[in-house]
C-alpha cells in the first residue's frame, strides 16, 4: 500500500516543466524580473548555498543529512526551530503549495524530486531568486538590487549579495530600511557562512562587513 500511495503521489504531482511554467506565470503576474540561468552572479549562489542549502550541488532535491540534523536539534530544544528545507523545496512552497500546510510534507518532496529531475541546478536558483520575497513589498534579487543599492544585481558587491542572500528566512524582519541591526547581524551571519564554507577569506568577509549597511541617501531605484 505504501508504494502504491508513492506511485500515486507521483503521478498526481506536477512536472518539472509544469512547476517552471508556473514560475513564469507568477513572474509575468507580478511584474518580476525572472532571472535567466546564467544570471544569477557566482557570489550570491555561493552566499545563497552557503546560508540555506550548503549540499546544494549535491542532493537531488532533499537533503537527508540537513533534515536529520534540523529533526535532531527540533527534538533536542523541543520547538520547531530549524526547518530543513532545500533551496528547491523551498521554491516549490513559493510557487505551488503556498500556505497549504496540509499538502507540503508530502507534495513538497515529491515537486522537489521531480523539479531536480527536469531542471538543472542554475535554472533552479535563477528561478528561486527570482520568485523570493526579499524585503517588505519586494520580490526577487533584482528588485532588492534595485531598492536597495540602485543597481542592477550584476554590479553589487560581495557585502551587498550577502545581504540580499540573507532574507529568505524572514524578509520583513530582516529589511535593512526598517530592521538595520537585524539586517547587519544576518549580513555577518552570511558571511560567516561563505567563509565556512571556503567560499571567501576571512579577510574579505571582514572588509564586507565593515561596509555600511545601505547608501545614505536611500537610491530613487535603478
Amino acid at each position: 500500500m505504501v508504494v502504491i500511495g508513492l506511485v500515486a503521489a507521483w503521478l498526481v504531482t506536477p512536472t518539472a516543466s509544469q512547476l517552471q511554467g508556473r514560475v513564469a506565470a507568477d513572474a509575468a503576474a507580478g511584474h518580476v524580473v525572472l532571472l535567466e540561468r546564467g544570471q544569477v552572479p557566482a557570489l550570491l549562489a555561493d552566499a545563497l548555498v552557503a546560508t540555506e542549502d550548503e549540499r546544494f550541488f549535491q542532493h537531488h532535491g532533499i537533503d537527508v543529512i540537513g533534515l536529520g540534523r534540523a529533526v535532531s536539534y527540533d527534538a533536542w530544544n523541543r520547538c520547531l526551530c530549524q526547518g530543513g528545507s532545500t533551496l528547491t523545496e523551498q521554491l516549490v512552497k513559493l510557487v505551488y503549495l503556498g500556505d497549504d500546510r496540509g499538502w507540503n510534507k508530502v507534495g513538497d518532496t515529491f515537486l522537489a524530486l521531480k523539479l531536480e529531475s527536469g531542471l538543472d541546478k542554475h535554472r533552479i536558483l535563477a528561478d528561486y531568486l527570482s520568485v523570493v520575497p526579499t524585503g517588505a513589498g519586494l520580490t526577487g534579487a533584482p528588485a532588492a538590487a534595485c531598492t536597495y543599492f540602485g543597481k542592477p544585481l550584476a554590479r553589487l558587491d560581495l557585502a551587498q549579495f550577502a545581504l540580499i542572500a540573507g532574507m529568505p528566512q524572514a524578509p520583513y524582519g530582516y529589511d535593512p530600511r526598517f530592521h538595520p541591526d537585524r539586517a547587519a547581524a544576518r549580513r555577518t551571519y552570511v558571511l560567516a557562512a561563505m567563509v565556512g564554507e571556503g567560499f571567501i577569506t576571512r579577510d574579505e568577509a571582514a572588509a564586507a562587513d565593515a561596509q555600511p549597511l545601505l547608501p545614505d541617501p536611500l537610491p530613487a531605484g535603478c
